[in-house]
């Protein structure tokens, strides 16, 4: 039988994320697979849950803006401003990773998705744990996430240590945007998501294509 922890009280589900373990955890959009973003047994671990590419790093989600520094370096002003008409949010943002950060999150050029979670669950199990965790999709690849318990895949849920299923439950739809700062106030949009286009140059941003 599977443990099922309950949001008033996240101390089994911190303990887990502490010594290493993998929980699935609810977000703002859908629930989420995680670990610790210094585990880097944890984090080979999801990547083997999910069937997800070596090529294809795991995202990252904060609890505060004191624990974007925990997770890449040479924060340039330009992301502050973007985080702040965004953060907390459903907008991932793609930065160098510090040259400490385990492999599982960075890209073959040292990048990183990361996001400050509105959720209050998954921003208190960052919080408590004091580190910032995973937060990749809970679902084998290829599979439909899930915005809701029942819609978890069992096997899945089977295979990690914890659960957090209480209430509230993620909202549903659209995954995060993920896009990087390319200039000031320019960005790409490298996967559309709850933050629409629309949003991003309503706060005064410029959408730009990929440069090839």
């Amino acid at each position: 039988m599977k443990d099922y922890v309950h949001t008033p009280d996240l101390h089994q589900a911190v303990q887990a994320i502490v010594q290493g373990k993998v929980i699935i955890y609810p977000t703002e959009t859908l629930y989420a697979l995680g670990c610790s973003i210094r585990s880097r047994l944890a984090g080979t671990a999801i990547m083997e849950l999910k069937g997800r590419p070596q090529g294809k790093p795991l995202p990252v989600i904060i609890g505060s803006m004191d624990q974007l520094e925990m997770v890449v370096s040479n924060v340039d002003p330009a992301v502050y401003s973007l985080s702040r008409s965004f953060w907390p949010g459903p907008l991932s943002i793609v930065l160098s990773a510090r040259e400490d950060a385990m492999s599982q999150v960075q890209d073959n050029s040292g990048r990183t998705s990361v996001r400050w979670t509105s959720h209050p669950v998954a921003q208190n199990l960052c919080l408590q744990s004091g580190v910032p965790l995973v937060g990749t999709s809970a679902n084998v690849a290829g599979a439909e996430p899930a915005a809701h318990p029942r819609d978890l895949d069992p096997k899945l849920v089977n295979r990690v240590d914890y659960l957090v299923s209480d209430q509230p439950y993620p909202r549903g739809g659209l995954p995060s945007t993920v896009v990087r700062i390319v200039g000031e106030r320019r960005v790409v949009v490298l996967r559309s998501g709850a933050i629409g286009v629309r949003r991003l140059l309503a706060a005064g941003w410029e959408v730009v294509e990929e440069e090839t």
